[in-house]
């Protein structure tokens, strides 16, 4: 029987530290969160892993270390309103939850969003909204409304129907591009129409539900 609460220690120390996360903030949660409460029964000895892990839809759990490096990077502030597109284990959620004032949650799968609920209650998160929706094609004529947005799946083509609805000084994470190279980009708003962009690293995950894909090769 794996000891889990031993596994969490060697995740934080042997796979987070060593990935260049040292946000004191991000591994005390990251050692404290029981992080096999939100994997899927049948890979629960893989809760501190390094590795992805099947949800269903197509859909995977991140690696620890990447959930850490994209939290670090977000550095989100207590006080920060996040929106979080694609739930799906909700560990990200959790995690967001912690570290900000309030979470909206959005998938468009609706059992991942009914799964995601008795677990965050079960851990005592009650600052989490959460909600059924196709936001694949982001939030256009949305201004203003979040500190911080996460869109915990690919985007095969680039758009940027998430950047107006960020604050001024507010952090978008996207992850952009297809098999077998993509990269974790964060953007941060300093002004009405101006965006920082900054790449964080290179890495793979399934794409957004209904986002934009590039047109085909043809000869």
């Amino acid at each position: 029987m794996v000891d889990l609460k031993q596994a969490r220690s060697s995740m934080v120390e042997q796979q987070i530290r060593t990935w260049s996360v040292l946000d004191q903030r991000v591994l005390d949660l990251m050692a404290s969160l029981p992080r096999e409460s939100f994997v899927p029964p049948a890979y629960r000895s893989l809760a501190y892993a390094d590795t992805l892990i099947p949800l269903g839809h197509g859909q995977v759990m991140e690696e620890p270390k990447l959930a850490a490096r994209l939290l670090q990077a977000l550095d989100i502030d207590p006080l920060d309103q996040v929106l979080e597109v694609g739930t799906g284990s909700a560990y990200l959620t959790a995690c967001l939850a912690h570290l900000g004032r309030a979470v909206r949650s959005v998938d468009i799968h609706a059992d991942f969003i009914a799964a995601a609920a008795p677990r965050l209650a079960s851990l005592g998160i009650t600052n989490v909204q959460m909600a059924c929706e196709d936001l694949g094609l982001g939030l256009p004529g949305i201004e203003q409304q979040h500190d911080v947005i996460v869109v915990t799946g690919s985007l095969p083509l680039y758009h940027e129907g998430f950047h107006r609805a960020l604050t001024l000084g507010g952090r978008l994470l996207l992850i952009v591009g297809t098999e077998p190279l993509m990269e974790a980009v964060l953007f941060t708003r300093v002004a009405v129409d101006q965006w920082v962009r900054r790449s964080l690293l290179e890495t793979c995950l399934p794409p957004l539900a209904h986002a934009r894909m590039p047109a085909a090769f043809t000869f």
